[in-house]
């Protein structure tokens, strides 16, 4: 894969595996690419929830909105320009706030494949 440059126009963003509400994911660079990790946009309706055990390494920037990620030891909110580490193992919920929230993500290694 060669350098490139991407924006949320550029990501097909559909529902984020077993999710029924409105949270979104649109991977631009996968282990359909060769690469190591996992790169794309998030999109989170307004006040939606997101819980699972974190099956990889995510880096999660917020662009717009806003989101609080709940762990055992307490919760923390994030906005614009903040960027969130959520380590494989740690269970989390994610929930985003009445404006709902547009991420970029990182994964490592790829989340489809560890879904699967």
């Amino acid at each position: 894969m060669k350098v490139c440059k991407f924006s949320l126009g550029d990501a097909t963003l559909e529902r984020s595996p077993g999710q029924v509400g409105e949270v979104f994911a649109g991977n631009l660079v996968d282990e359909r690419h060769g690469g190591p990790v996992t790169i794309g946009y998030g999109r989170y309706g307004p006040d939606q929830s997101l819980a699972e055990t974190m099956a990889v390494d995510d880096v999660m920037i917020v662009l717009e909105g806003r989101l609080s990620v709940e762990t055992a030891e307490g919760t923390l909110t994030a906005g614009p320009g903040e960027i969130v580490y959520m380590p494989k193992g740690e269970t989390v919920t994610i929930r985003s706030h009445e404006e709902g929230a547009v991420t970029a993500y990182v994964t490592y290694p790829h989340w489809r494949e560890a879904h699967a």
